[in-house]
């Protein structure tokens, strides 16, 4: 035998090796349980919509970023934003066309350094918002469902 391991020659020693039916068996098992163990414990909840409403005050946000002004001021929202006078005057405006960029199952409002313009945002409901920065402060778009 010394003699067989000085040449390079392995001995011969008995493996076990797993029968294939035993590992297939065992896989199943792993995925039955898997399976079941989602049934058990559900699945996560729901997303309650709040990424969608981001979108769509953001779209709404861009919008009203990109018009020409009615009267005077880089964009629309710069000019609402202006002076008082130039809020009270748009905020009717304002208004139509923020209903006018988002769907109708949607409510809205928009507060500006100089006022707001929309509907009271009500407590305990999923609400998206986005923020528009001007050289006169922020102007917030916040949408939520009707």
């Amino acid at each position: 035998m010394a003699e067989d391991r000085d040449r390079g020659v392995r001995s011969q020693t008995p493996r076990g090796q797993l029968s294939l039916s035993v590992v297939e068996a065992g896989v199943g098992a792993v995925l039955i349980l898997a399976v079941a163990m989602g049934f058990a414990l559900g699945v996560a909840p729901t997303d309650d919509g709040t990424a969608q409403l981001d979108l769509y005050a953001e779209d709404a946000a861009t919008v009203l970023a990109g018009e020409p002004p009615r009267h005077a001021g880089a964009t629309r929202v710069s000019e609402v934003v202006r002076s008082p006078d130039a809020f009270d005057r748009e905020r009717d405006a304002l208004r139509r066309r923020v209903a006018r960029i988002l769907p109708d199952n949607l409510l809205f409002r928009v507060r500006t350094p100089r006022g707001a313009v929309g509907f009271r945002k009500p407590g305990g409901v999923a609400v998206g918002s986005a923020t528009v920065t001007t050289a006169s402060g922020d102007v917030t778009i916040w949408v939520w469902y009707a």
